[in-house]
């Protein structure tokens, strides 16, 4: 299985260890094609490709070649949401994850959306627990 997975580069890397600890899980399931989303050297000005066009065409073909979308969306960022737009418009099947705070609510673009499938957690094992059960419910096949 290919999954891709989405968090923020230039809205902010505060979440970079907590995108690096998701990775490392998810190789359990399959590959990761954007395993630098958890690198902890990667700033938020998103020095990860030579131009932004580079960056955008790699990381679409990325997408559309991957079975699964995987969003960390606690962290507001523009391309991860224009990257679920385009996996939910290619038929991608698609789970958000979103780290439930006082201060901050999700996009009702996203927890509205019929075709995510959005875990909320308080913790990481709550977030791996739920990730798990829902990779359990995709087809053997894919």
């Amino acid at each position: 299985m290919k999954i891709y997975f989405a968090g923020s580069i230039r809205g902010g890397r505060e979440d970079a260890e907590l995108y690096l600890d998701f990775i490392q899980f998810l190789k359990g399931f399959g590959e990761v094609l954007t395993e630098h989303i958890g690198d902890l050297k990667l700033t938020h000005l998103g020095d990860d490709g030579e131009t932004d066009r580079l960056i955008h065409d790699r990381d679409i073909k990325w997408l559309l070649s991957a079975d699964i979308l995987v969003a960390e969306v606690t962290v507001v960022s523009l391309g991860v949401g224009y990257e679920i737009g385009r996996a939910v418009s290619a038929g991608k099947k698609v789970i958000c994850l979103f780290r439930q705070t006082p201060d901050k609510k999700l996009s009702a673009m996203i927890s509205g959306c019929s075709d995510v499938t959005l875990i909320v957690y308080d913790n990481i094992k709550e977030a791996k627990d739920r990730i798990l059960m829902a990779f359990n419910k995709l087809s053997p096949t894919e």
